[in-house]
């Protein structure tokens, strides 16, 4: 080889070298959807409802992207009332502008306007879903987000041979308007403006996600939710379960439209289980079949094979499905766990089914087989083993880093109450008193017509303060079977707990029986994931109980439940700065107060520190005297014209 050769060589080879490095430093990809939201006809339960859906189909698109990718999402409203999209389970790093619950972290998307959120997927890896979080519009407002490994790498189980999901067409116009957005997250010099331009076309088809679980409503949802909450009496209760938008074969007028899956006898299947429903834990089997849950909240967990589920809302599950069964139709099937009142009947029985169809020659069976290991509707036994089954997968490649320096500890009990309006701000029409939830005694009231990111952002007072309290105002037996109604009354507030960046956080949230409404309460957080160190029934000992903590392999979440009559302890490192909302993901008792807020401050470096706010968030009325400085030392003036 010639001199000349050799050098062509040596720098093709370095051009080769370079790519490699470029391709090396590319964080991940970045994906486009649109969902436009608007009111459409179904007709469930023999009943013709209107619903605002997104892309016209219940549940909405599936999101799929790999590990580290960035999505936009640009939401066109198209419905009579405002509503936001939160990303459940993404940690958005540096990033609560696109987080998604009402006037916590934005004001809301108002009809016949849009906003561009910015996903930004870090550390999570398997099945999570998005979902209004403004009022109950998540009844219907959702959908699932598939987050396949990282490109290069693969499950820390067997390869399944087939997963239920379709990928969703993304609309052209769409993908060019936004060609020349930055990938690199950390960018702010390249946010994404939102665009008035109605897509032209979008993708209807109804995602063929297994299982997704959802609640259906008589009438109005939107109209009723709104008189319970102006009267002060209870709020709208279901009459119904779904799977992938159907009731199933035991429920009126939903046999032709049942939900059936074709399987083929020796294939494993990668189920992605969501459970989307408003107000309930449910239990899950599939008459015949074991399951085996590999994944939980978007984290690999020691598989677990079990005959049943229990899943509370908002969590979600990777379960492996072996087809091993004699040819034949096997109902997949769900029903409520009631925890609350042992004695109540007056709650929704419905039993929700879809059907495992075999593929092959063989007899059609009459009915389906129905799963004889769902547990009954108040089963605690049932949902107590299911529940102390979840350890982390803790190897090489999905370590753990529990705290155990913890440097803030918070005793938080959640109760049923009761708010006394005449020494309160209550807006009621309706009785004196009225039913609500709290932690530590304090009622979560909404900022309105502002958000609690903007206000801590732009240092505007008034609308928050910042005493949360650590402890319970009283110590009393929580879980005791007769408690006096006095230790009921709660306050409204707008109360917000102060983490400094990297505090190492342990909670313990201890239910009570105040009202006799004892129940479990699944507690979510966003923004972060945590650990489960321990759990327990009646009151927790801080003496005794921590003595059992599992600090080696618990389970890493976004939520979990707290027992009925017992207790919940979790810790995490508050290493992401913003504004971050945690609640009750039963949304009834989220509605009447139990949540609170978080704010994690900015660390030393701008790496550490919230980026800016996008160009064009949705307008909160702020008065212009309120406003101070922003807590980045700048002025505020570059976007203080789009709040109005």
């Amino acid at each position: 080889m010639n001199s000349k050769n050799k050098e062509c060589l040596l720098n093709f080879i370095g051009f080769l070298f370079l790519v490699a490095q470029c391709l090396s430093m590319v964080e991940g990809e970045v994906h486009y959807y649109e969902f436009v939201l608007a009111e459409k006809n179904f007709t469930k339960l023999c009943n013709t409802t209107s619903m605002l859906v997104v892309n016209g189909s219940i549940p909405g698109p599936v999101i799929r992207v790999h590990k580290g990718d960035t999505i936009y999402v640009n939401v066109y409203n198209q419905g009579y009332y405002g509503v936001t999209i939160h990303w459940h389970g993404v940690k958005q790093p540096r990033n609560p502008w696109s987080d998604g619950p009402e006037y916590i972290t934005q004001c809301p998307i108002g009809p016949g306007s849009n906003f561009t959120y910015e996903v930004i997927f870090s550390t999570e890896e398997g099945t999570l879903w998005w979902h209004a979080h403004s009022d109950w519009t998540r009844a219907y407002v959702h959908g699932a987000i598939v987050i396949l490994p990282a490109i290069g790498t693969t499950y820390p189980f067997p390869k399944p041979d087939d997963e239920d999901i379709i990928i969703l067409v993304k609309a052209k116009d769409f993908e060019q308007n936004l060609a020349t957005i930055s990938a690199k997250s950390g960018d702010d010099s390249h946010r994404l403006k939102s665009t008035d331009t109605r897509p032209e076309t979008y993708d209807i088809r109804p995602p063929e996600l297994l299982p997704l679980a959802g609640s259906l409503y008589s009438g109005n949802l939107k109209a009723e939710y709104d008189y319970d909450l102006i009267y002060g009496s209870d709020l709208p209760h279901s009459i119904g379960y779904t799977i992938n938008g159907e009731p199933g074969d035991l429920c009126p007028c939903s046999k032709e439209t049942t939900y059936r899956r074709v399987v083929d006898h020796g294939k494993t299947y990668l189920l992605r289980l969501v459970n989307s429903v408003v107000a309930a834990d449910m239990f899950f089997a599939i008459a015949e079949h074991n399951l085996t849950i590999v994944g939980m909240d978007a984290n690999y967990i020691k598989p677990i094979t079990t005959s049943y589920i229990m899943i509370s809302p908002g969590q979600t599950m990777d379960i492996l499905l072996t087809a091993n069964q004699t040819l034949g139709h096997y109902y997949i099937a769900a029903r409520q766990f009631w925890s609350q009142g042992v004695g109540v009947t007056n709650f929704d029985q419905v039993n929700v089914t879809a059907i495992i169809e075999y593929r092959g020659n063989y007899t059609i069976p009459l009915s389906p087989s129905f799963p004889s290991t769902l547990p009954t509707y108040k089963d605690l036994t049932a949902a107590i083993e299911f529940s102390n089954l979840f350890r982390s997968l803790a190897s090489k490649d999905h370590p753990v880093n529990v705290p155990l320096n913890i440097t803030t500890r918070m005793y938080i009990t959640v109760s049923m109450g009761q708010i006394d309006c005449k020494n309160s701000t209550c807006t009621t029409r309706g009785a004196e008193i009225i039913l609500a939830t709290s932690v530590n005694n304090i009622s979560w009231n909404n900022p309105v017509p502002t958000d609690v990111l903007l206000a801590y952002y732009r240092n505007i007072s008034g609308v928050y303060t910042t005493d949360f309290p650590d402890q319970p105002p009283s110590y009393y037996n929580f879980t005791a079977d007769e408690l006096p109604i006095a230790l009921a009354t709660t306050d409204l507030g707008s109360k917000v707990k102060v983490l400094n960046y990297n505090e190492a956080v342990e909670v313990v949230f201890q239910g009570t029986n105040l009202l006799a409404g004892a129940g479990t309460h699944p507690m979510h957080l966003h923004g972060h994931s945590f650990y489960v160190v321990g759990s327990g029934y009646g009151n927790y000992n801080n003496e005794t109980d921590p003595k059992n903590f599992n600090l080696v392999d618990p389970v890493a979440v976004n939520t979990f439940g707290v027992p009925k009559n017992g207790w919940l302890a979790i810790r995490f490192v508050a290493n992401n700065p913003g504004v971050w909302f945690w609640h009750c993901h039963i949304d009834r008792h989220m509605t009447w107060g139990m949540a609170a807020v978080f704010i994690v401050k900015n660390g030393g470096t701008a790496e550490t520190s919230i980026r800016k706010p996008p160009p064009h968030l949705p307008p909160c009325k702020v008065p212009s005297e309120s406003w101070l400085q922003n807590n980045d030392g700048s002025d505020g003036k570059e976007n203080q014209s789009i709040f109005i």
